[in-house]
């Protein structure tokens, strides 16, 4: 599962999922002709608690990486994001998405991160739904009596986490510690930007027949113009959890086009895994890996109304 040598490019670090190169000048003989950029390879690995699978479920970086472009098209007239172009070239020297990664892959600004994942829940369920059971609230938000998994909120809330290491889980903080962290005014544009995102997401998601439960975004400042940009990927079956809205009911776990499938294995029977133990997850079996599949290719057609090709 190790990154693929692309060459005009160099490997530089590889995530639970996403791949990362930058320009290789020694190939493109001097700096990229499109300015500081990086290439953003998504590949077919997938993670659960915290831990990247041993088993690869086919096609899903090019789920991920078209239902991304859809969303930062969509997300136009709300917030600018990071993608330079997707044009694909057998030429090593010119600098665009290599061949072997076409349809996975996104030439990007090189953006500086800010270190929070900025969550928005419209839905109480996952570790939501853990916390309000302890105290009724979730990241120091408080929430109103009688909720059970799968309440739709009174509005959507802000449930920043810190960003954690490869194998390590990130820490949901309040919206006060994010400001501690990078200050008042950027925790607060992160804030009201994800609350955007979300409320122009969750609307056009509904009109589809899908309910966006929740969804994790990532943002960053461009150095060249010091706006605040979407960066990483977009509310794809990986970063949110996307429920059939036909079939939505509270009070128990709901039906869904994201990898909680795969959860729901590991944790069961069948998988035999000890969750609390040091020993790496099982293997997924075919049926799983094949579900799992359907489903991130189910979300991309109910939201884009396009069918995907892999």
């Amino acid at each position: 599962m190790s990154a693929p040598v692309l060459p005009g490019w160099r490997h530089v670090y590889s995530g639970k999922v996403r791949d990362l190169y930058e320009p290789d000048e020694a190939v493109l003989g001097g700096p990229h002709p499109l300015g500081d950029v990086v290439l953003v390879v998504a590949s077919d690995r997938i993670s659960a608690y915290d831990h990247v699978l041993a088993t690869e479920i086919p096609g899903k970086g090019v789920v991920l990486t078209q239902l991304s472009l859809w969303w930062f098209e969509q997300l136009a007239g709300v917030v600018d994001n990071h993608v330079v172009t997707v044009e694909v070239s057998t030429d090593p020297t010119d600098g665009l998405v290599p061949a072997a990664v076409d349809g996975r892959a996104m030439v990007c600004r090189r953006l500086e991160m800010f270190p929070v994942e900025c969550v928005v829940r419209g839905y109480l369920t996952g570790s939501g739904l853990v916390e309000y059971r302890t105290d009724r609230t979730v990241c120091g938000v408080p929430l109103p009596e009688g909720l059970v998994d799968g309440s739709r909120l009174p509005q959507a809330i802000f449930t920043p986490a810190a960003k954690a290491a490869v194998g390590e889980h990130d820490e949901n903080v309040t919206f006060e510690e994010v400001a501690a962290r990078i200050g008042d005014e950027p925790a607060g544009q992160l804030r009201d930007l994800t609350l955007e995102v979300y409320a122009r997401a969750s609307a056009m998601a509904e009109e589809r027949g899908v309910i966006l439960a929740d969804t994790k975004l990532e943002f960053g400042v461009d150095p060249t113009t010091g706006l605040t940009v979407l960066g990483d990927e977009v509310l794809t079956p990986d970063s949110s959890r996307f429920w059939p809205a036909d079939e939505w009911e509270p009070g128990r776990a709901q039906p869904s086009f994201d990898k909680q499938h795969v959860r729901d294995w590991l944790v069961s029977p069948e998988a035999g895994w000890d969750r609390a133990s040091d020993v790496p997850p099982p293997a997924l079996p075919e049926h799983v890996v094949a579900a799992t599949r359907d489903r991130y290719l189910e979300a991309f057609r109910r939201l884009t109304g396009r069918d995907l090709e892999l």
